[in-house]
């Protein structure tokens, strides 16, 4: 097993890690809307969706791999109402569809509007 660790995602904020490659797979902790670089997080669910998929993103490319090696991932929203803002951008990074679940939960941490983790092919 190989902890993954990139710059370009927030670093954890707990006893976790940002991923790990284990039997060639990539299993992303999940990622809310921080951006690594400010640790600021932006305004809307659109920004929001857009900074976790770019977070994201970044542990994949440690990894070696990409958004079309992902083939299941599970998003958390604080409010369904945002369910297609939150589409809108989701397909515009996870083209090949994965499977996913997606579910509503009472609050995320720094009460953000999403997070996203996500399981990858090597």
């Amino acid at each position: 097993m190989n902890v993954l660790e990139t710059k370009n995602a927030p670093g954890a904020i707990g006893p976790y890690s940002q991923g790990y490659e284990a039997g060639g797979f990539i299993y992303t902790s999940g990622q809310i809307p921080v951006d690594p670089a400010t640790g600021a997080v932006p305004e809307g669910i659109a920004a929001q969706a857009e900074q976790s998929c770019k977070n994201v993103g970044a542990i994949l490319e440690c990894a070696g791999a990409g958004f079309d090696k992902v083939f299941k991932t599970t998003c958390f929203l604080a409010d369904m109402g945002d369910f297609t803002a939150f589409n809108e951008v989701y397909a515009r990074y996870f083209t090949s569809k994965p499977a996913r679940s997606c579910v509503a939960v009472k609050d995320l941490p720094k009460g953000v509007l999403c997070e996203i983790e996500a399981i990858a092919e090597k």
